[in-house]
Order: C-alpha cells, then sequence, then structure tokens
C-alpha cells in the first residue's frame, strides 16, 4: 500500500530549486498530456476558484485547487493559496498532498524563464519585472538561470512596498533596484515579465523597443490584461496552451476583439519550442510568451519533489 506524503510550503522550498526544475520542465513539457482547460469559478470581493486537472501515463493523475483573493495584500496574506494532489496513474491511489502556494510559484517562472531561454536575446542584459508580489523574487531567481542579466528593475504600484523585496534579493547578490518610470524602464529593458493581476494595459506596444521579449503572466482571466492591443500586434506570439490561452488569455482576446490579430496568431505553444520550432528567428523581432498556467507544470514539479524524497 502507498504511502500518502504531505509536504507544507517550505519543504517544498528547500527541494525544488530553479535551474533542476526548469530542466524537469524542459523535459516533460515536450511529452503529450491529457490535461482539461481549468475550471474558473467567481468569488465575491473579485476572488476566483480554479481547479485543474491533469493525467500522464507513468507519471500520475494531478489535480491542483487554487484560490486568488486579489485584495490579501491589506491583510498581509499572498493573493494565491493552493493545494496538489498527486495520485498513481495505475492504481489510483494517492501519492502526495502538497501545499501548493510555493510550488505554484515556482513552476510558473520557471515556465516563464524556460521559454525566455528560447526567445529572449542571447545579449540581453536588462530584466524588468512589472509586479511586486509573491512572484517578483521567482521571477528573478528564475530568469537569471537562462540569462546573466546585468540590471534588474522592479516596478510596483507602492514603491515603499518593494525595500524588503530588493534587500532580501540584493542579499542574494541580484542586481536589483526599483523602477520609478515605468515608460522609461519597458523602453530600456530587454526582456519584461508582467506578474500583475491587472484589468487595465500597464505596458503599452508603443514602449517597446525591437527586440524585446514581453513576458505575460499575471492575467489569468478574459477581463484581465496587463498589455494593450498594440503590444500583441507588434509582437510574435507564442503561448503555453493554445486552448487555454483562447479561453482565458485576456491580453489576446482584447486584441482579437479589437482586430488586430486573430486566433491564427496563436498556433505556436511551448512544447513547440522545446521540440525545436518557433524560436527567436532574429535580434529585431519582438517575442512574447502568454502563460495563463498548465496543469502539466504542476505535475511535473510534484513529482521532481516526490523523486527527491527517501523511500522508507
Amino acid at each position: 500500500m502507498n504511502t500518502l506524503r504531505f509536504f507544507t510550503n517550505a519543504d517544498v522550498a528547500r527541494a525544488l530549486d530553479y535551474a533542476p526544475l526548469i530542466e524537469a520542465l524542459r523535459t516533460g513539457l515536450a511529452v503529450a498530456c491529457e490535461s482539461p482547460v481549468r475550471g474558473c469559478h467567481d468569488l465575491p470581493h473579485d476572488a476566483s476558484l480554479l481547479h485543474m486537472p491533469v493525467w500522464q501515463k507513468g507519471q500520475g493523475i494531478g489535480v491542483k485547487l487554487v484560490t486568488v483573493f486579489p485584495h490579501n495584500s491589506a491583510r498581509q496574506l499572498p493573493s494565491v493559496a493552493a493545494v496538489f494532489t498527486l495520485f498513481d496513474d495505475e492504481t489510483g491511489q494517492p501519492l502526495a498532498l502538497l501545499e501548493a502556494s510555493e510550488m505554484t510559484a515556482r513552476r510558473t517562472a520557471c515556465t516563464s524563464a524556460l521559454a525566455a531561454d528560447y526567445l529572449v536575446r542571447h545579449d540581453a542584459e536588462r530584466l524588468l519585472i512589472v509586479g511586486g508580489g509573491t512572484l517578483a523574487a521567482h521571477m528573478v531567481r528564475a530568469h537569471c538561470c537562462v540569462r546573466p542579466y546585468r540590471q534588474i528593475e522592479i516596478w510596483a504600484r507602492s514603491p515603499a512596498k518593494l525595500a524588503p523585496l530588493l534587500a532580501q534579493l540584493q542579499a542574494e547578490g541580484f542586481p536589483v533596484c526599483a523602477s520609478s518610470d515605468l515608460q522609461e524602464s519597458v523602453q530600456q529593458a530587454d526582456s519584461i515579465t508582467c506578474i500583475t493581476t491587472s484589468r487595465e494595459p500597464l505596458v503599452l506596444g508603443a514602449w517597446l523597443q525591437p527586440g524585446t521579449h514581453l513576458d505575460l503572466v499575471g492575467a489569468f482571466l478574459p477581463s484581465m490584461r496587463e498589455t494593450d492591443s498594440a503590444a500583441v500586434g507588434r509582437a510574435r506570439i507564442v503561448v503555453d496552451t493554445r486552448e487555454g490561452a483562447l479561453h482565458e488569455a485576456g491580453d489576446l482576446l482584447f486584441a482579437i476583439a479589437d482586430g488586430v490579430i486573430n486566433q491564427q496568431a496563436l498556433t505556436t505553444e511551448l512544447k513547440d519550442l522545446l521540440n525545436g520550432h518557433g524560436q527567436r528567428v532574429d535580434e529585431q523581432e519582438i517575442t512574447l510568451f502568454k502563460s495563463v498556467g498548465f496543469a502539466l507544470e504542476d505535475l511535473i514539479a510534484a513529482r521532481a519533489l516526490l523523486a527527491q524524497q527517501p523511500t522508507n
């Protein structure tokens, strides 16, 4: 009989380092799986409940439950909370239960960095993080696994709240500073990662310079967007999954509704990059990676975590 293992966020933080997780995702995301489009339910006060099932032969069955409470910062709490359950795909028996907020943050950041490894110019020196929430530190650590950035700026609506984050990352040796002017920072950045829950454009297409990579992670509902349609129209687009993007990627759906792009612009998925298709073609190209979250990332991360544990 299998023994059910339980992992706290602290357990996950100790065991799932960024570089090995990026490599596990590089291998695992290139293989097909079954992953129905995640369910999303509106809760009071702009909150959401999401459920994400996935299964892959030999790797197991996973289900993640996620709550997103965007106003939790006023309570000094993270906006995202989650649990993940891993089952054996041969017997259906539960193998592990994870407190999954830390896993979600790490796999999200590592997937973002993985796509950037194929889409960011190799001479990139400036990284901009738009958003100062829970994901910001993870994004800095993960993206620095794939490019040696010389300057990293973080922009937030409340700059005063950035001080502890900047101090932490500086102590870890990262060349980070606060951005005081978002437009100027966007115009100077080689790679831009947006991790907000904004419902209005923050990064405008008119600001993007040739050769920039734009990574959109925060908006996960059709009503959310971090860029305007002009930014989407200027870029070659890669999505984590086309089906998920067409259901939930507000940045892209607004651009389709505005007639700037059509659905055929969303033909390249992350798995295509991993299989040698759709990588950056020249130094002037503007690229865009839109992630709405893919349950296979959670399954890969949970499997990687379980594989590191001693068996009794």
